[in-house]
């Protein structure tokens, strides 16, 4: 079994990677994997919760559809996926390259889908980022015109 903290860092980016960019990296790799659904995707809702400063008490905030799954490879290893929104088809691979994550094919898994989602995640927090530091005011070097 894989280490739990890596686990939940793949888990992680496959739930927010694009879910275009998530099939066009897994169609390139063309596996032909077979596996059966242990849960076939379906489409519901999580209740979000928050905190108040990030350290009061917890309360809902609402809830955001997610779509999930859960597959069992031929090999027998088992994948789980819950991503946000209504695809099913995100869920799905999601779920199988979970799964496949387990087996000897974890590195080619790697270099070819999770490190360019990586990648791209990234590139869209820098440009987040970009366009928020654009609209930062620094109050400390205004003039204040009382000169």
């Amino acid at each position: 079994m894989a280490n739990d903290t890596l686990r939940k860092n793949w888990m992680s980016l496959l739930s927010k990677a694009s879910p275009q960019d998530l099939a066009r990296l897994w169609a390139k790799m063309s596996m032909g994997v077979q596996f059966s659904f242990l849960r076939a995707p379906e489409v519901g809702a999580v209740m979000v919760r928050g905190r108040a400063g990030a350290t009061g008490a917890p309360f809902n905030l609402g809830e955001m559809t997610v779509a999930r799954c859960s597959v069992q490879l031929e090999g027998g290893e088992i994948g789980h996926a819950y991503v946000q929104g209504r695809d099913k088809t995100h869920a799905t691979q999601a779920a199988v390259i979970d799964a496949l994550m387990q087996t000897d094919q974890a590195d080619t898994l790697r270099e070819h889908i999770l490190d360019p989602l990586s990648e791209n995640l990234e590139r869209a927090r820098a440009a987040r980022a970009a366009r928020a530091a654009a609209t930062k005011v620094d109050f400390f070097t205004m003039v204040r015109g009382e000169d």
